[in-house]
């Protein structure tokens, strides 16, 4: 890989993370300097192709929650592909006043701008643990697979 290559996907991908910092205000009026038109965006609830319907999902998104914020971990960063490990710390509404963290990973394959994004996360951890009753009895099957 060149130089030039490696500066573009370095740079690109500081863009991505940027993009993503804030929860409650991401950078909509970027993301098509982060994305193709067609873009295929996959997490544990969702699958949306179209940079059009991944803007509405995140502006959905945002409008839902108090807070929150992306803290990026590490990254792994090739050709075309990079993998970036974060912890996302929000508070919404509908699950208390605390802030939930989250650890997930994003993989994102590109060219000049992300064609493909999947975030791969433990959705208990995300939603399931903090609704009433049901957060009790996931935690305890957790702690039972644990031993």
């Amino acid at each position: 890989m060149t130089d030039i290559k490696m500066d573009a996907n370095a740079l690109l991908i500081e863009r991505f993370k940027a993009f993503y910092q804030d929860v409650k205000h991401p950078q909509l009026d970027k993301i098509d300097e982060i994305y193709t038109e067609d873009v295929l965006f996959k997490d544990p609830v969702h699958e949306l192709r179209s940079a059009e319907k991944l803007h509405a999902y995140l502006s959905e998104m945002s409008v839902n929650v108090h807070s929150g914020r992306f803290e990026y971990l590490d990254q792994i960063v090739s050709d075309n592909t990079a993998y970036i490990k974060w912890n996302m710390h929000f508070k919404h509404p509908k699950l208390g006043n605390k802030t939930i963290t989250v650890r997930g990973i994003s993989q994102v394959q590109f060219n000049e701008r992300i064609y493909f994004h999947e975030d791969v996360y433990d959705l208990g951890e995300l939603i399931y643990e903090h609704v009433p009753l049901l957060g009790s009895v996931v935690k305890s099957l957790k702690k039972r697979l644990a031993m």
